[in-house]
């Protein structure tokens, strides 16, 4: 780009600000059900167990969370989880295009002038992916473990806490929480804003505790891969047939897909990104709000009230391999599953949101950068 010329087209930054802006415009939509399937997932094998029922489907722990906490109660962690969306999915949406354009250039460069770049292989979009998601995770995931801890809440913000825990409906999602409140501070004691998670966090566990999860995030890199390179898949076929029906050069670069037809192919590539890594999302999940540890420590017969103590003298937390392992004897392949059905809910409508909205998205942070590049023109 010429100093004298304004921008004409995204680049990487460009990119990256309209992934982010989308990103948090499908989140905040869908937020509710984002709290809902978290808490869903925080629950533990043994706390299922409990009360004799599954764990209670996305629309009725909405409804709980409305009785007992009110609208704020489904959005907990709004802020943090904003910010999170937004670093991860600038930082992803920066890598994705740094890697994948430069990748393209390098493919250009070795053939003749003029000749178009065959599309990427499958293959090539998964690697891609993969390298951009590992990048984005290692430094956004601090914020995603403060958003999953208040996300899942603690019962001393709950004027009816004690009641809950002795009531017949309880449910398994609340118990979780309750054996994670037993060896928290005392209420005056405990500040849950995102400074005070954030604290929290590093005064139990060290800064490392920031990073909990960062293995099974780094595996579940692989999703927008399969998300991403799956919907360009389907997308290059599609903008060819267009082409094709229309006649030659009709279409070329500038062809787009429309709206809905951007929602539906979201929404599929994201299904099937979900049913391939679920299990490790679900294991990500507990690791972070640290309800496998609990549910460790139970097991090797320790008071609820010293976990997180057991926590401490064994340094260590328990592993996505361990906790799949876990629910493998006690719930089978089944168990590797609870929750998927909000899981999916929530990704599927929030992905296709993003990709349905994406080329506004692109245009408005277009918009973006040439305001800026006039402005530092003036002021030049």
């Amino acid at each position: 780009m010429s100093a004298a010329q304004a921008p004409q087209q995204l680049t990487p930054l460009g990119y990256a600000l309209a992934g982010a802006l989308g990103g948090c415009f499908s989140n905040a939509v869908v937020y509710p059900l984002d709290v809902a399937k978290t808490r869903i997932q925080a629950a533990t094998a043994d706390t299922n167990d409990k009360d004799g029922k599954k764990t209670p489907g996305m629309l009725r722990v909405i409804l709980r969370i409305l009785k007992k906490e009110g609208i704020a109660g489904l959005y907990r962690g709004f802020t943090a989880t904003m910010i999170n969306t937004f670093s991860m999915q600038y930082a992803y949406f920066f890598f994705y295009s740094f890697v994948r354009t430069s990748y393209i250039r390098r493919l250009k460069a070795k053939l003749p002038p003029g000749t178009k770049a065959p599309p990427l292989s499958t293959a090539a979009e998964l690697i891609l992916g993969a390298v951009a998601g590992a990048l984005a995770q290692i430094f956004t995931i601090p914020v995603s473990v403060i958003a999953t801890r208040q996300q899942i809440g603690r019962p001393i913000d709950r004027p009816e806490s004690k009641k809950t825990r002795s009531a017949p409906a309880c449910s398994s999602v609340e118990k979780v929480a309750d054996i994670e409140n037993a060896a928290l501070p005392k209420e005056k004691d405990y500040d849950d804003s995102f400074f005070g998670v954030a604290r929290e966090i590093v005064d139990e566990e060290g800064v490392t505790g920031l990073w909990l999860g960062l293995k099974p995030g780094l595996v579940l890199t692989v999703n927008p891969a399969i998300t991403y390179g799956a919907y360009e898949r389907v997308k290059s076929v599609l903008l060819l047939a267009q082409e094709t029906a229309a006649g030659a050069g009709a279409g070329g670069e500038n062809a787009k897909l429309s709206p809905w037809m951007s929602f539906m192919v979201g929404a599929l590539s994201k299904t099937l990104a979900t049913v391939v890594t679920y299990p490790y999302i679900m294991a990500k999940v507990r690791i972070q709000a640290r309800t496998a540890d609990a549910e460790e420590a139970i097991e090797e017969h320790q008071p609820v009230p010293q976990v997180h103590a057991y926590h401490h003298a064994h340094s260590k937390h328990v592993g996505a391999l361990t906790i799949l392992a876990r629910t493998w004897r006690k719930h089978g392949f089944v168990g590797w599953y609870q929750g998927m059905s909000a899981q999916i809910t929530k990704a599927v409508i929030s992905q296709a949101l993003l990709f349905m909205s994406k080329d506004q998205f692109e245009h408005w942070a277009l918009a973006i950068m040439v305001l800026l590049y006039r402005l530092r023109r003036t002021t030049a």
